[in-house]
């Protein structure tokens, strides 16, 4: 399917690797021109590398700690005319209720709800001033259903939720579009790290606490960054136009709702 959005330019934040790599690739894929971002310049300049050489694309690059305001403002000013918006960053640490401080909470804030809402504050007025935009924020499947471990996340990635719910409502009919991707488990480094606090609690391998994760999902594995890269191309393309403020699970049917 041609996605119609050859020689548009997005900025996909935290896309060295894993699912932001996966949305950058498919956009490339695509024809999108890039602005990638990373806090780590080696991997992020060896991805990009790769996405000219495959595809042919425009590819830019900034690497910063994109949850860092002053890091940030410099990453805003590169990416100032993009047509498209993925946002991403690291989700906080798992724990119990009881470990977390004040502080814990404001930097989850800052980094998986005040970032987002940030870049999107700097790089829709001018998409809406063109009168097509997409924006697509990566969260998580647990702003459907809550992971107990995961509170901080939890937190943070409502309140993003619930601001994305209003704003997209405002904005939709001058062409721009905002819709949240919420990914279960895929093979990420996010997945290694996850996996590997259960198997230092449950005292078995990192092999044994995936499979039994993977035993969970109805789909019966993890997901790919590929088939998560290509629902976000999808939600960028000309053909997503009347998606407007919607949750997508990407979790392989782990999260049993119906709504």
């Amino acid at each position: 399917m041609d996605l119609g959005i050859r020689g548009k330019r997005a900025l996909v934040c935290a896309s060295s690797k894993g699912l932001g790599l996966g949305c950058a690739e498919a956009l490339a894929a695509a024809g999108v021109d890039l602005v990638m971002n990373a806090r780590g310049a080696p991997a992020l300049e060896a991805a990009a590398d790769d996405l000219r050489t495959r595809f042919g694309v425009e590819v830019e690059t900034h690497a910063c700690d994109v949850t860092d305001a002053d890091a940030r403002a410099g990453l805003i000013a590169k990416a100032q005319d993009v047509d498209i918006l993925v946002t991403n960053a690291g989700g906080p640490p798992p724990g119990l209720w009881s470990d977390w401080d004040r502080e814990d909470f404001i930097a989850a804030l800052d980094a998986n709800m005040l970032t987002p809402i940030d870049l999107m504050k700097a790089l829709m007025p001018a998409m809406i001033a063109r009168g097509w935009g997409r924006v697509v924020n990566i969260t998580s499947q647990s702003v459907k259903a809550p992971i107990a471990v995961l509170g901080l996340s939890n937190s943070a990635r409502a309140g993003l939720t619930g601001y994305v719910a209003g704003t997209s409502r405002q904005v939709a009919g001058q062409g721009v579009t905002i819709n949240n991707l919420l990914p279960g488990i895929h093979a990420t480094d996010r997945a290694d790290s996850l996996d590997a606090g259960v198997a230092e609690a449950r005292g078995i391998t990192l092999a044994e606490a995936r499979a039994q994760r993977a035993a969970t999902i109805p789909a019966g594995r993890y997901g790919s960054r590929e088939e998560f890269g290509a629902a976000c191309a999808f939600l960028c393309s000309q053909h997503a136009g009347f998606i407007v403020g919607q949750n997508i699970l990407l979790d392989g049917g782990a999260t049993n709702m119906t709504i």
